[in-house]
């Protein structure tokens, strides 16, 4: 595993769980609006901490903390992050997994051992906006499409979440969004922080009432879909 961030207590990542967010290295998209660009580009400038050192201060922390975020990047990137998980499950946590969706196979494997507790889903736009929001214009969905299904089956609790930027998103990709996960569990949408980490510069957030237009939209498809960030 190529770790490069710790932190150490969250209230806020992994819901109704005293937890700790691991941050691996490196992803296979480019969204302009990602505010963890240290672990997007030139990753090999920033330190990495050791699997070791997280073990250790996992096994220091059992009695504490109830689960364990593995973010990115990209966490499903990792060649090794099933060995991982399986190592953060011997002792005793509770895992919730952050994934960009482009990585099915292995995130089935992930929901059939019984290695992750909760999955977050980026759903980064609409089928015919998603190439150019993550900087791949001509980007399959297969991989995306299959990830929903897999996630949509409902074998673990789950979520899915768009950052929502003035830049990228209009009504039709709410509308296309949401009957895209038409009665799925849980969807945010987050309102875009602009931030000196970013990929990208230029871009802006919605104001809190477009951003509660674009959630009764969703709304119609999504009951249970939440403002994340107002």
């Amino acid at each position: 595993m190529i770790i490069q961030g710790l932190q150490k207590l969250t209230l806020l990542d992994y819901p109704e769980k005293l937890a700790c967010t691991i941050f691996t290295s490196g992803c296979n998209f480019r969204c302009p609006f990602c505010h963890n660009a240290s672990l997007v580009v030139d990753t090999h400038k920033y330190e990495k901490i050791e699997e070791s050192e997280v073990l250790e201060f996992l096994e220091k922390r059992k009695n504490t903390l109830e689960g364990v975020c593995i973010s990115g990047g990209e966490p499903l990137l990792q060649n090794d992050i099933e060995e991982f998980m399986k190592k953060v499950k011997d002792l005793g946590y509770k895992i919730k997994l952050d994934t960009n969706g482009s990585s099915p196979e292995k995130l089935e494997r992930m929901i059939e051992n019984n290695w992750v507790d909760y999955i977050a889903m980026d759903l980064k736009n609409s089928r015919q906006n998603y190439g150019k929001t993550i900087g791949i214009e001509d980007y399959s969905l297969a991989p995306i499409e299959q990830s929903i299904r897999l996630i949509m089956a409902d074998k673990v609790p789950y979520e899915f979440r768009t950052t929502v930027v003035k830049e990228l998103h209009k009504r039709s990709d709410f509308e296309d969004m949401a009957a895209w996960i038409k009665g799925a569990r849980a969807y945010y949408l987050q309102q875009f922080v602009e931030s000196s980490e970013m990929v990208a510069s230029g871009l802006h957030p919605y104001n809190e009432t477009i951003m509660k237009q674009a959630l009764e939209i969703v709304k119609k498809d999504v009951k249970n879909a939440w403002l994340r960030g107002i």
